[in-house]
């Protein structure tokens, strides 16, 4: 939904801190678990073998190349982001890689800007995409979606809640709001909850949203009091949360809770239905649950009756 992290917001005394570590990875290898103990991003996950059956539906072209690329917003943590050494991490790349060698194939991972990704998966420049893309409607006209998990909206504050927010998106009439462009909140501002305002004779967010290209920057805005709160998917505020050293606290309840989709080609229904199967036999395995578990993430998993393409609702 909502994502190079070569920037870093410079701030004084503590805010520094956070405000480089934040959502990159370049801070503590532990990054968020259930405990607040985070997950530890050297850790290993089952190594099933291929699949033979659902290798058989790869499409030849993919078969023959044997490495797939994968766009992805790396600065979306924890599903996807740079570690300390530059390499692309998180819950999908993990999946991503065990869904592909369930297939007889490879991912090479590339970061891309979140709102080009589409694009260039319909131009071909991409094979694929996992990066944390609700599954809309809007989204199934352009390509396919193959449903792995589920998340939710948050919003996020500063410590103390200094605004009194309550942590509903029709709370937010007025309030400096950072958000990343393009994703499913930037939309839920400029569509449901400004038009919400006015008509209340409230005044809106500002400029429907302070919008920045990467997730960790509109991070850094509300660290730095830029802005007043933060939208995000909520496995994306609950890092943050915890990453925050105390400066950020998550207001009110997960909503809008939606599934995940990984971007496939329009039309290429044997690549999707391949990749189902390589998802439904990792539930099976027990490889998708150590990897949610692994980066803190296992409130939002699926069984295997709900790995479903095309599923949007809205």
């Amino acid at each position: 939904m909502a994502r190079s992290v070569s920037q870093r917001l410079l701030l004084a005394g503590s805010v520094a801190v956070a405000g480089s570590l934040i959502l990159t990875g370049c801070g503590s290898s532990k990054i968020g678990g259930g405990s607040g103990a985070a997950p530890n991003a050297s850790q290993s996950v089952n190594a099933e073998g291929a699949d033979s059956a659902l290798a058989a539906m790869v499409p030849a072209a993919l078969k023959t190349k044997g490495t797939v690329l994968i766009a992805t917003d790396s600065t979306y943590a924890p599903s996807e982001f740079k570690d300390a050494s530059g390499n692309i991490v998180g819950m999908d790349v993990d999946l991503g890689n065990a869904i592909l060698k369930k297939l007889g194939l490879k991912a090479q991972w590339q970061s891309a800007d979140f709102g080009s990704i589409l694009g260039g998966i319909t131009a071909k420049k991409y094979d694929l995409s996992l990066s944390s893309f609700t599954d809309t409607k809007a989204r199934e006209q352009q390509v396919d979606l193959v449903e792995y998990y589920n998340a939710g909206e948050a919003i996020a504050t500063l410590a103390g809640n200094p605004d009194k927010l309550s942590g509903q998106a029709s709370d937010l009439c007025g309030i400096k709001v950072s958000v990343q462009t393009n994703t499913t909140e930037s939309q839920e501002i400029a569509q449901t909850i400004n038009p919400a305002c006015k008509k209340a004779g409230k005044a809106e967010v500002p400029g429907n949203g302070d919008q920045f290209n990467a997730q960790t920057d509109a991070t850094s805005a509300l660290i730095a009091k830029r802005d007043q709160a933060m939208m995000a998917d909520s496995p994306v505020v609950d890092y943050a949360v915890k990453q925050s050293n105390g400066q950020l606290v998550k207001i009110g309840q997960n909503y809008n809770s939606a599934p995940y989709g990984i971007v496939v080609p329009k039309g290429d229904g044997q690549m999707a239905q391949a990749i189902q199967g390589a998802i439904k036999d990792l539930i099976n395995d027990g490889t998708y649950l150590q990897i949610l578990k692994k980066w803190g993430v296992d409130s939002g998993a699926l069984t295997t009756d709900k790995v479903l393409i095309n599923a949007a609702t809205s």
